[in-house]
């Protein structure tokens, strides 16, 4: 029988982190219901203390999304473990996951503190957090590189103090297979206690070796695996949920060790999170990416062709890559559209079906077949809205060979309809100078990215936007059959974000900055 490793996911805190990857409250939710269905034990919602945004999405989660254990990271103070308890009080299963530095160059230059100092810190904020909860997750921060007696030290401490987790984080992806399951063995060889509690792992991909680690880690005795959904994350990433699972899933022989994630539901989340952030997978992507199932040789080509086996370790359909079913047109009506979308796993209020359903509708207009793809794009379209303060009414291009690109674009802005002409370098370039002038935007524009949702001439243009200002940035998506106007759609959509996120900052004075 393989022991089971619990999957803790941080797509939704550690994963936001990513440059220009945060998520609004219903984004959030949208992606911790898709978590639920791929079956992760724990999702760490956010950081509550961190932002009003984050509160409510660690509240909302808690409260409506089911089965995982909901978890808010706190920091080693009273004032956020306070807060992570208040958004998290009313989830019928929660966690909080409280850390402080372990190693000694981070004490020393980030917190100013002794050793001493540090191991009573953490004691303390952990017997406080257990006033809240029964689950208590501790992390000696830059556990990789701190005096491996005193980890032992603070690991057995916090232990003794209630916690149930202890995760052992690699912060800045510095260490290596064999040296992190070392550091495992020895934890497991020296602390008395560690049997009263799971080791947990949480592994940044700066070498390249998060996935490796963390494997490692599963091989010495850790029973718990901290990752994200396509491996994004601060800086270089995250250890990747989908490799590590199909990773144990394949190998279970070797690792003697599996997960109760249901694999079929890989490929759809990939897909989500991607729409949702706007982080294109790459296309060498292990198991998720586009060419993961892809074969061009002649030599694999004839072999697959005999027996798939001689160059297919695990099925395309084993992650939920099966030919779309999905073939709906003009002619379906909103109950058929319903159980489709409930057949997919999601679930939409009366006002998110109906906004759904009408552009829906007008796809349905435009292409000859729709997809389960299509239908995500949809969704993840109907979850992303924020207070339109801008809206496109009208758009209207000239471009071509010899000619200077033209746009006539048409907004609400405010409830006010405006109108202006402008040029560009391009049609796209042209569109976003008219409505940088319409809005009187001051923010830059720091990625534009372009990829078709399904096949075909008349497959939907899918494009996601990067907008920073003021220090902020934020995601736009737009999906179109008409790459311009899915280009339009998607600025507005980042303008609109950025709107709010700076009238919320405005509300709620200085940020705190996240660890």
């Amino acid at each position: 029988m393989p022991r089971m490793i619990r999957i803790f996911d941080t797509t939704l805190r550690d994963g936001e982190q990513s440059p220009g990857a945060s998520m609004n409250v219903e984004e959030k939710v949208l992606v911790a219901k898709q978590l639920a269905r791929l079956n992760v034990d724990v999702i760490e919602a956010g950081f509550a203390y961190s932002s009003p945004g984050d509160f409510e999405a660690v509240h909302r989660i808690g409260c409506e999304v089911e089965g995982p254990i909901i978890c808010s990271l706190a920091r080693a103070k009273p004032e956020d473990i306070d807060r992570a308890w208040e958004a998290l009080k009313d989830a019928p299963r929660r966690r909080i996951h409280t850390f402080l530095s372990a190693s000694d160059i981070h004490l020393k230059y980030q917190f100013r503190l002794t050793r001493e100092e540090a191991l009573q810190r953490a004691v303390a904020m952990v017997q406080h957090a257990r006033g809240y909860v029964d689950d208590v997750e501790f992390s000696p921060m830059d556990a990789t590189r701190a005096d491996l007696s005193y980890l032992c030290e603070v690991v057995e401490a916090v232990i003794e103090a209630g916690a149930g987790t202890v995760n052992i984080p690699d912060t800045v992806g510095y260490t290596t297979p064999q040296e992190f399951g070392r550091i495992i063995r020895t934890l497991k060889e020296r602390v008395p206690n560690i049997e009263r509690a799971i080791i947990s792992v949480h592994c940044h991909n700066d070498l390249g070796l998060a996935v490796a680690n963390s494997m490692a880690a599963i091989l010495a005795g850790a029973g718990q695996v901290e990752c994200t959904i396509n491996g994004i994350g601060e800086r270089a990433g995250n250890a990747s949920l989908e490799e590590i699972v199909m990773g144990l899933r394949v190998r279970k022989d070797f690792y003697q060790a599996d997960t109760q994630i249901r694999t079929e539901e890989i490929s759809k989340t990939s897909r989500l999170v991607s729409n949702v952030t706007g982080m294109v997978v790459q296309p060498n992507k292990a198991i998720v990416g586009a060419n993961a199932f892809a074969h061009t040789s002649g030599i694999h080509q004839d072999g697959l062709l005999k027996e798939k086996s001689t160059y297919e370790i695990m099925r395309p359909e084993s992650i939920g890559l099966t030919q779309s079913r999905l073939v709906m047109g003009k002619l379906s009506g909103r109950h058929a559209f319903r159980e489709e979308l409930a057949r997919l796993g999601y679930s939409l209020s009366d006002e998110e079906l109906q906004e759904a359903f009408d552009r829906f509708k007008r796809l349905a207009d435009q292409k000859r077949e729709l997809f389960e793809e299509d239908l995500e794009a949809i969704v993840s379209h109907a979850a992303s809205k924020v207070p339109e303060r801008f809206s496109l009414r009208a758009l209207h291009v000239e471009s071509g060979l010899h000619r200077v690109p033209t746009a006539t674009v048409e907004l609400n802005v405010d409830g006010q309809v405006i109108q202006k002409t402008g040029t560009g370098d391009g049609p796209v370039d042209a569109v976003y100078r008219t409505i940088a002038s319409i809005t009187a935007t001051k923010s830059q524009l720091r990625a534009y990215i372009v990829k078709a949702i399904t096949g075909g001439t008349d497959a939907q243009g899918e494009v996601s936007v990067r907008v920073e200002q003021d220090g902020e940035t934020v995601t736009g998506h737009g999906s179109d059959t008409d790459i311009i106007v899915a280009s339009a759609q998607a600025y507005l959509n980042a303008l609109n974000k950025l709107a709010s996120v700076l009238e919320r900052k405005a509300k709620s004075g200085e940020k705190v900055q996240l660890c």
